[in-house]
């Protein structure tokens, strides 16, 4: 093996010792710069928020190179959490996307030099167009920082890369930065659970945030039989389809109780009838064994809550009903293990 092979082999050994070492480092570094975020946040982080939830257009994030990765992020993140918002290259924009750009919108661009040349020539056509900017830098006493509505510092005492140039605790500080942004304007546009379902309908999120009335079973797959039905048809009922439980409703379609298998097994134990061969207690009313007042769940609940509300009562159905007391569905929970192993 040539002597130059076998150097490359020591300094890979040597940095592949010390690569824990520079992780930590680095982990380091990037937490030490988010927490410096914290003493630098004032009343233009408050305004800031105030400006982006009451503009009548959209959040247009832009940023160049890394500082527009990020900002891409933070775009699709408030989004996401109720706020319209939008990425434009800096570099497309001087080259017309930014008729993009429409009024009511509010620009929030990062830039950690706070002279990028493309931001700088945005600034320009956003004066003239009225549109307010929102800039986070690195320093206050930058241009463009000087030349926004608003500054928000992300200064970093250091970034991460051993030669302390490429961005990196820089980076993390503004997406941090971006990210309280967002969990503000969440907070100050009453953005809710429900509000967050209807934005995320597909992946694991959208199965976790999807709601009962999604997943039920109604219409002619629903077990249910009247007030005046014997135990008899209950278990025909139970038998044809299939959940080990039947609903009990009035004429009105009201939910009043319910009879389950078990509840069946635990009547065959009891009834001497039975005992002596005989079986008459299945022609019986079953109103007279339903277990009133069941467990129910509003449609629009999650299934998430459904789940939870089964486990921690030890039950595996649940059935729905509308405001007015009337049988909607049923869900079991099949359907929601189903979801979750998805």
């Amino acid at each position: 093996m040539s002597g130059s092979k076998v150097a490359e082999r020591v300094a890979a050994a040597v940095a592949g010792d010390r690569s824990l070492e520079i992780a930590r480092k680095v982990l380091e570094i990037e937490a030490s710069a988010i927490e410096g975020l914290i003493g630098q946040l004032g009343e233009e982080f408050t305004e800031a928020v105030r400006r982006m939830r009451d503009c009548r257009g959209r959040v247009v994030c832009t940023g160049m190179g890394k500082s527009g990765h990020v900002m891409k992020k933070v775009a699709a993140t408030l989004s996401s959490t109720g706020t319209p918002a939008l990425f434009i290259h800096p570099a497309e924009a001087i080259h017309g996307d930014l008729g993009m750009i429409v009024p009511g919108d509010v620009v929030l661009a990062a830039s950690s030099s706070g002279g990028t040349e493309e931001l700088l020539k945005m600034i320009d056509v956003l004066h003239r167009r009225g549109v307010p900017l929102i800039a986070i830098t690195g320093t206050a006493r930058s241009t463009i920082a000087e030349r926004a509505d608003l500054h928000l510092s992300a200064a970093i005492d250091q970034e991460a890369c051993p030669l302390n140039l490429a961005p990196t605790a820089s980076t993390t500080a503004t997406l941090a930065l971006g990210d309280a942004l967002a969990m503000a304007l969440l907070e100050a546009r009453g953005f809710t659970l429900e509000d967050f379902a209807t934005l995320h309908p597909g992946g694991e999120l959208g199965r976790r945030l999807m709601t009962v009335e999604q997943v039920m079973h109604r219409g002619d797959s629903l077990p249910r039989v009247r007030l005046e039905a014997s135990l008899r048809e209950a278990l025909f009922e139970m038998t044809e389809k299939s959940f080990g439980i039947t609903a009990v409703i009035d004429d009105a379609g009201g939910l009043c109780g319910v009879i389950s298998d078990g509840d069946l097994r635990r009547l065959l134990n009891t009834e001497p009838a039975v005992g002596a061969g005989g079986g008459a207690f299945l022609d019986r009313s079953v109103r007279h064994d339903m277990t009133p007042d069941p467990k129910t769940i509003p449609a629009d609940a999650l299934v998430t809550v459904a789940l939870e509300a089964m486990e921690r009562h030890r039950i595996t159905s649940l059935f729905i009903t509308g405001e007015d007391g009337r049988l909607r569905g049923l869900v079991h929970i099949h359907d929601l293990w189903g979801l979750r192993r998805k």
